[in-house]
């Protein structure tokens, strides 16, 4: 299997309004329990079935901040990855629950862009960003600041 090269786009590469959807990830039960092992939140409606029935969810669901998280690497496989720079923040809202079994995708697209003030040869990006899962549902969904560097003079 040949893996998927894709370039890492520059601030001036991005233009505003335009949209990527990422490859599909699985939520499975390992990768909900490695997370509560990561974090240290074994909270038992993320890990333990029987009790997760009795909420109204119904099953066990994954972390909101696991959610955050996916959203997060799947733009890094994304077709619009973007130089490695700096996170300047998010603001993010849990929408609805991710089940386990789910596979979600992110979609994002460039919302707006301006060259950085404080830090010459580098650009702020905003991504307006939603996480949808196998049902097209948005399941949680914000805006990702970055700061991306110019290409080189």
């Amino acid at each position: 299997m040949t893996a998927l090269i894709i370039e890492d786009k520059y601030w001036d590469d991005a233009v505003v309004g335009q949209e990527c959807i990422s490859p599909p990830y699985e939520v499975t039960e390992a990768r909900v329990m490695a997370y509560a092992d990561l974090t240290g939140d074994h909270t038992p409606v993320h890990t333990d079935e029987a009790y997760a029935r009795t909420t109204p969810f119904g099953t066990r669901v994954a972390h909101g901040l696991f959610g955050l998280s996916v959203a997060d690497g799947l733009k890094t496989k994304s077709d619009m990855r973007f130089m490695p720079g700096m996170s300047l923040g998010w603001e993010w809202r849990f929408v609805g629950p991710i089940k386990l079994g789910d596979t979600v995708r992110v979609k994002f697209h460039v919302g707006s862009k301006r060259e950085s003030k404080s830090k010459p040869g580098w650009g702020i990006l905003v991504l307006p960003s939603e996480l949808i899962n196998q049902r097209d549902e948005v399941v949680q969904k914000g805006e990702h600041r970055l700061m991306v560097p110019r290409k080189p003079a």
